[in-house]
């Protein structure tokens, strides 16, 4: 009995020593886990709040100053006038063709000559028209001397009435022929319709040509004519007899002046523009037709504007606008303290941009007509405009500004 209780005594001994140490490592194990999470949590804080202070930083870090250009919105006084572009055509002008067909006989001037108004320029093979005129001619002859016989014998009452008109109209009808026949040996010959100069003939000596085939080319040249057009608002603005003046491409350093000859009395409603035609003198024939012109149509009186170079024009998508240079407006207090910013690097400023949006007009060599916007005597940044945004601090620099100019000319090379 003594035995079997000391063992039992042993065994539970053996219990409470093995729930002991299981005890013990479950609470190693909690205490390990709490470590690992302290240590992991206070990593990520860190990570965080660092994040944090950086984004803080850089917000509050003061975005260095753009160097521009800027000049002063200008008050001007315009002469009173409006450009479109025109093209030059002829007074007369046409594609020389015959109206019969026949093989070139001869050809009576070279290309390019200055030829008077009905002057023989191409001869045509007309032997067998000219053969028919001969024998209509002949024919007419003979019916006009029926014709004077009936009539003496109609005198002598020797005939009747209608035996007179018969031969009254047989000579009509020969005369008649003769005059058609005449007109067909007139189309072999292709005269100058009016005077002008020829352009390249198409056509030479024996070759055959058909009835509408073209043989040359003839313009009148001096004076020479403009057609451009214009909006639709400007219909009660134009009249014939204001003057004009002309640009054109291969002569950069000439101006060529003329009149309004005459004033379209119907809008295009496909464009809502309305054409004019102004007249030119080209004494030197410098002009020619089809050449592409800038016209310039002055107009009575003068008109103030508020202008700005070219360069300090926005133009997008959403509009058009422009950066006005100002002073810099105090911050206001803000509602809870945030991080203090770094030290400014570079030069410093107390000027801005503020981007605004404005109504443009009619242009003037380098510059522009603003409508609505702005007032004269403001600051307008003229370069640098790529990297300007709102409220962004400048610093103006007119070193190198660009040099804008009502009548730019092309430098000399």
């Amino acid at each position: 009995m003594n035995d079997f209780t000391s063992r039992t005594n042993a065994v539970t001994a053996a219990g409470d020593d093995a729930g002991s140490l299981r005890r013990k490592a479950v609470v190693r194990l909690v205490v390990l886990l709490l470590l690992a999470l302290v240590l992991f949590g206070g990593v990520f804080g860190m990570k965080w709040f660092g994040n944090k202070m950086m984004v803080q930083y850089l917000e509050n870090m003061p975005t260095p100053p753009a160097t521009i250009s800027a000049t002063a919105v200008a008050q001007m006084v315009w002469d009173n006038r409006l450009e479109a572009i025109g093209t030059l055509v002829p007074v007369n002008g046409a594609e020389l063709t015959t109206e019969s067909g026949g093989i070139v006989q001869a050809i009576h001037v070279e290309s390019g000559a200055q030829v008077s108004k009905g002057q023989l320029l191409v001869s045509l093979d007309s032997a067998n028209e000219q053969g028919d005129l001969k024998r209509l001619r002949a024919q007419a002859e003979l019916s006009e001397l029926n014709r004077k016989r009936r009539e003496q014998l109609f005198k002598l009452e020797a005939i009747s009435k209608s035996d007179y008109d018969a031969a009254v109209a047989e000579a009509n009808a020969a005369k008649a022929a003769v005059e058609a026949q005449a007109g067909r040996v007139a189309q072999k010959e292709i005269r100058a319709p009016f005077a002008g100069r020829l352009g390249i003939r198409k056509v030479n000596v024996g070759q055959y040509v058909a009835a509408g085939t073209p043989i040359v080319s003839l313009q009148s040249l001096d004076p020479i004519d403009v057609d451009f057009s214009l909006p639709e608002q400007y219909t009660g603005s134009v009249a014939p007899g204001f003057g004009v003046t002309v640009r054109i491409d291969a002569y950069p350093d000439r101006t060529f002046s003329g009149t309004v000859l005459a004033v379209e009395p119907r809008v295009d409603t496909a464009t809502r523009n309305f054409g004019l035609r102004a007249r030119l003198d080209n004494p030197d024939e410098l002009l020619r037709p089809g050449q592409f012109g800038r016209v310039v149509l002055s107009l009575p009186g003068e008109q103030k504007v508020a202008a700005v170079p070219r360069t300090a024009i926005s133009y997008n998508s959403y509009g058009t606008s422009v950066f006005v240079v100002q002073k810099m407006k105090p911050a206001a207090d803000a509602a809870e303290a945030a991080p203090a910013a770094p030290p400014a690097q570079g030069p410093t400023t107390d000027l801005e941009v503020v981007q605004r949006f404005v109504h443009v007009g009619n242009s003037r060599g380098d510059f522009v007509a603003i409508v609505d916007g702005l007032q004269p005597g403001e600051q307008v940044a003229t370069s640098g405009l790529l990297k300007l945004r709102n409220q962004q601090p400048v610093i103006v620099n007119n070193d190198n500004a660009p040099d804008a100019q009502l009548a730019p000319k092309p430098p000399q090379t």
